[in-house]
């Protein structure tokens, strides 16, 4: 399609599907030039005026304007225009589930042969039923209430019909023309299956660390108004959070390692250690100790590194050392207090039982490989297990 014949009136949705398809049979990285070249020349005559369109071919050419990293390879410019600015962490959250959920629906579809063609390394059936149960315990918890109800408690590898029963019990997606984008979020590099679910997992754990910030900046708005018992709430909100993010790594484990090496081959250049949102409720908590903050860990992130080196970042731990000379250890303030101090330590548990599995994870299967962030890899993990988040604080021992 010629950039001219885009029509105005249209928000490229269709354009986007096209080449999204196109995307999933090839992989992201086989693109022909030609293609990308007439692309390039779409964005730039007609997607200023298109968010969505623009956010998607900015995501589909960052390999061919060699600016390929985290947030594109996994479509967060376009997810993000999905979140609800008015309340961003219970979208974000919500979010994680309807990604999830697509797992579900795709996993699904490619066992009955809906969804890809033959020859994509498919997962056999005892690994389908582990990653379904894996990803449906995931969507449970995050619907909670009446709806998580109709949810089967377990998958016993049951008819086909019974599957079908499943995909149709997911949460849909909101019916708005902005949601329509939603499927045309995942560009693979490579055309392995397991790199679809890979993808929405990736994505699945930076709207949780979304959530996560928000709930964070929240607990220190709360202590600088004087509520230690409401910012105790906010952090035990986060520390559910990092709950459901520690699950995710058993889905993940479903995935078979030389899978993983072959269209991990093409990804090099975007890494987790790249995750702006992850840094952000980092220091959201406390700013780093010089050596992380000057590390690749904060320069892979100069947006979040020049927040968080802004006199005017404020973090919980800043909040708590201010305030804690006015504190009162007897009464229902002290008590107050003490709640802040549990959470807090609760959050640093999970934060380091949440590293510790990811290192392990990352062990089985990069074996002694080098991170795509160009990070020494598992070492480079084992090393992160010594940084704490309340490192100023008495609780972080």
């Amino acid at each position: 399609m010629a950039a001219d014949q885009v029509p105005v009136e249209s928000d490229g949705l269709a354009l986007a599907r096209s080449v999204n398809d196109h995307v999933r049979r090839t992989g992201k990285h086989f693109l022909p030039k030609r293609m990308l070249l007439r692309l390039s020349e779409i964005r730039h005559r007609n997607a200023a005026s298109l968010p969505f369109l623009h956010a998607f071919l900015d995501c589909l050419l960052d390999r061919h304007e060699d600016r390929f990293w985290n947030r594109t390879y996994l479509s967060l410019p376009v997810l993000e225009l999905l979140l609800d600015e008015r309340n961003p962490a219970t979208s974000a959250d919500r979010m994680s589930t309807l990604l999830m959920a697509d797992v579900v629906r795709f996993e699904i579809g490619a066992a009955g042969g809906s969804r890809e063609g033959p020859g994509r390394g498919r997962p056999d059936a005892e690994t389908v039923r582990t990653r379904l149960r894996h990803a449906v315990r995931f969507v449970a918890q995050g619907i909670g209430g009446p709806e998580a109800v109709e949810l089967p408690s377990r998958l016993d590898g049951g008819p086909r019909a019974r599957l079908e029963d499943l995909s149709e019990c997911m949460p849909r997606l909101p019916e708005t023309g902005a949601w329509s984008w939603f499927d045309v979020t995942v560009q693979p590099v490579y055309v392995l299956h397991d790199e679809y679910f890979f993808i929405r997992v990736l994505q699945c754990h930076e709207m949780l660390f979304t959530a996560m910030a928000e709930h964070v900046k929240s607990g220190v708005c709360a202590l600088r108004e004087g509520r230690p018992e409401e910012c105790a709430e906010r952090i035990d909100d986060a520390v559910a959070m990092f709950e459901r993010a520690a699950g995710l790594f058993r889905t993940v484990a479903t995935m078979r390692a030389e899978h993983f090496s072959v269209f991990r081959h093409y990804t090099q250049g975007a890494s987790a250690i790249q995750s702006e949102q992850y840094k952000r409720f980092e220091s959201l908590c406390g700013v780093p100790p010089a050596a992380r903050l000057h590390s690749t860990a904060f320069t892979s992130v100069p947006a979040v590194r020049a927040e968080t080196r802004d006199p005017g970042h404020d973090t919980v731990t800043r909040a708590y050392l201010d305030l804690r000379g006015f504190r009162r250890e007897g009464g229902s303030d002290g008590a107050a207090w003490s709640r802040l101090d549990a959470a807090l330590g609760r959050l640093e548990s999970r934060h380091q039982r949440w590293k510790s599995a990811h290192r392990g994870l990352a062990a089985r299967m990069l074996g002694d490989a080098h991170g795509s962030g160009y990070t020494d890899g598992v070492p480079y993990l084992t090393q992160a297990l010594e940084n704490r988040l309340f490192w100023q604080l008495p609780l972080a021992g």
